[in-house]
């Protein structure tokens, strides 16, 4: 059966999540599909920004990764249900500061769904807006520049905002979860999670499988930081070893 084009697609960045860069014909194998088929399919991938065109293949950088709005696309029911697991773990916190990325987003809709006066910091602008369905939460909004990529906003400003608040949970996204720690792709939103980290007395790390073993240039934090990471797939022997030497609570869902 032909697979249809977004479930292609979403395939091929896996594949390149596991392997910095791969030929066409590794793809085609991989994927049951024709070399055209592929060609065709990274034309259109290069275009959105999700990966870079090589002479005869793709390569996806360590280094980024797709924008927010594109990342809402992918591992939907996945991060779906990384949010009703996480949701759980933070029943009875009162405040909560929520980090920038989709499956934060996801997590704040299921909040607005399932809690009710608290109060949450935020730099995500789609955080905000799906917390705004619940008239008990309060949201504060961090100052700073508005960075249009991962819609929040970074930069001092919000960073020495968070100094004057403590929080009973900070709930936040990597683009990589590695054997130090979670990390972003983008350094000056890791710096915000990092002060997030810093003034919550717990912290939890929502992400799907594709972050498993993944290194990207700001890690936020070590895993003696980080109480709970839920995420939809048990990660590798290495990577929950590391998450278990550090105490890590792991929710896998």
């Amino acid at each position: 059966m032909k697979k249809p084009k977004s479930v292609r697609q979403e395939r091929i960045l896996t594949e390149l999540s596991q392997t910095p860069s791969l030929r066409v014909g590794e793809l085609a194998r991989r994927l049951d599909v024709s070399t055209e088929t592929i060609r065709r399919d990274l034309d259109e991938m290069t275009e959105q920004g999700l990966l870079n065109r090589t002479y005869g293949g793709a390569v996806r950088s360590l280094s980024t990764e797709p924008s927010v709005t594109e990342r809402h696309t992918l591992f939907v029911a996945e991060r779906e249900r990384i949010a009703r697991a996480a949701v759980q773990i933070l029943k009875g916190a009162q405040v909560l500061m929520i980090g920038s990325g989709s499956t934060t987003v996801h997590t704040a809709r299921r909040i607005a769904v399932e809690m009710k006066n608290i109060t949450v910091l935020t730099h995500s602008f789609g955080v905000a807006t799906v917390l705004a369905i619940n008239p008990t939460i309060k949201v504060i909004m961090l100052p700073g520049d508005y960075n249009a990529t991962e819609g929040a906003t970074i930069g001092a400003h919000a960073v020495s905002f968070l100094t004057s608040f403590y929080a009973d949970f900070a709930v936040l996204g990597a683009s990589g979860l590695g054997p130090d720690g979670p990390s972003d792709a983008l350094i000056e939103c890791g710096a915000v999670y990092a002060a997030m980290v810093s003034r919550a007395a717990r912290n939890l790390v929502v992400a799907d499988h594709s972050k498993h073993d993944r290194l990207f240039p700001s890690r936020y934090a070590s895993w003696r930081d980080i109480g709970h990471v839920v995420t939809d797939r048990r990660p590798g022997d290495d990577l929950c070893n590391s998450l278990d030497a550090n105490g890590v609570e792991l929710t896998v869902c």
